[in-house]
């Protein structure tokens, strides 16, 4: 007859059932500070652009820019103080692509925005976001995220007078869609492979470099220092504090996540252009707005 002792293992499992409850409260924890960053972050960047028209009507979006991303690689270079010589080949490219789709698609959307609505503008752009979290859907039914966020999108698109774009204002935003979907995958590649904010020191530095010669070629070689001046505090809001908090949050979840999340940005845009520029928004766009919210929430706090 076989005895039970107390020393006896516990039966397979019991050890995880056991611990299932602890463990599963961080991860969620941690997927809602990470979207509480994103948030953030596309709050700086809408209102950052928002507010940033004027300057950009005065002095030109290139050079603009260019001066925004200088100030931002000089400020984190400081606080940082990235170990330079001890990065590798692989770190460099990981970094300098980086920084190059930085200044890609910050230069296609500050030159969008100056020709149709900001709302729309952001909407094309999360065309990115949305590829990427798309891709990087497992199951079939995580697709009604994307797609919810899609639809407030095309919602969002729309005014009282119906879809509205000059043709060249929509291609740029194209373009900063593209640059904005690369954006996401770099960033969480360096994220990883730098520590601290020592990948996005490096990639400001590149993208500052990679802007330069556009917005050299749109001052004429000289920067009035009233420019230098009004775009300060601008570089702030974007990029520097935007691109280090999307950094840290892509640590803490899958670059699809980020992307449905980013679904957001567009009504934060919409949102902005209604305060900032007084650019009104109709019953149909607050409903687009609803959708992309919903569809954020049901990412960060269903989604597998």
């Amino acid at each position: 007859m076989k005895k039970t002792t107390l020393a006896e293992p516990p039966p397979p499992g019991s050890a995880l059932r056991s611990s299932a409850s602890p463990t599963g409260r961080k991860p969620t924890r941690m997927a809602g500070n990470a979207a509480l960053l994103c948030v953030l972050s596309m709050s700086s960047v809408q209102f950052g652009a928002a507010l940033s028209a004027p300057t950009m009507n005065t002095f030109g979006s290139f050079s603009t820019t260019w001066i925004r991303l200088s100030w931002a690689a000089i400020v984190l270079a400081l606080i940082v103080r990235p170990k330079i010589h001890t990065y590798s080949r692989s770190h460099w490219f990981a970094a300098g692509s980086l920084g190059v789709a930085m200044a890609g698609m910050t230069l296609c959307f500050f030159l969008a925005i100056q020709r149709i609505p900001l709302g729309l503008a952001v909407a094309i752009d999360f065309l990115g976001p949305l590829t990427v979290a798309t891709i990087g859907v497992r199951r079939m039914r995580a697709l009604i995220w994307p797609l919810l966020a899609l639809a407030g999108v095309l919602l969002l698109s729309r005014d009282r007078a119906g879809w509205v774009g000059e043709p060249l204002g929509v291609l740029l935003a194209v373009g900063a869609a593209t640059g904005w979907g690369i954006y996401i995958v770099l960033m969480k590649k360096t994220g990883a492979m730098f520590s601290g904010l020592e990948g996005l020191s490096v990639s400001l530095i590149a993208a500052a470099i990679a802007a330069m010669p556009f917005g050299l070629l749109q001052s004429g070689g000289h920067i009035p220092f009233a420019q230098v001046g009004a775009t300060a505090g601008l570089a702030l809001l974007v990029p520097l504090l935007p691109y280090a908090l999307e950094m840290v949050a892509l640590r803490h979840m899958p670059a699809s996540s980020f992307g449905i999340l980013m679904s957001v940005e567009p009504a934060i845009g919409a949102l902005a252009g209604f305060i900032v520029l007084h650019q009104p928004m109709t019953a149909m766009q607050l409903a687009g707005m609803f959708l992309v919210v919903c569809a954020s929430i049901g990412v960060v706090v269903l989604a597998p």
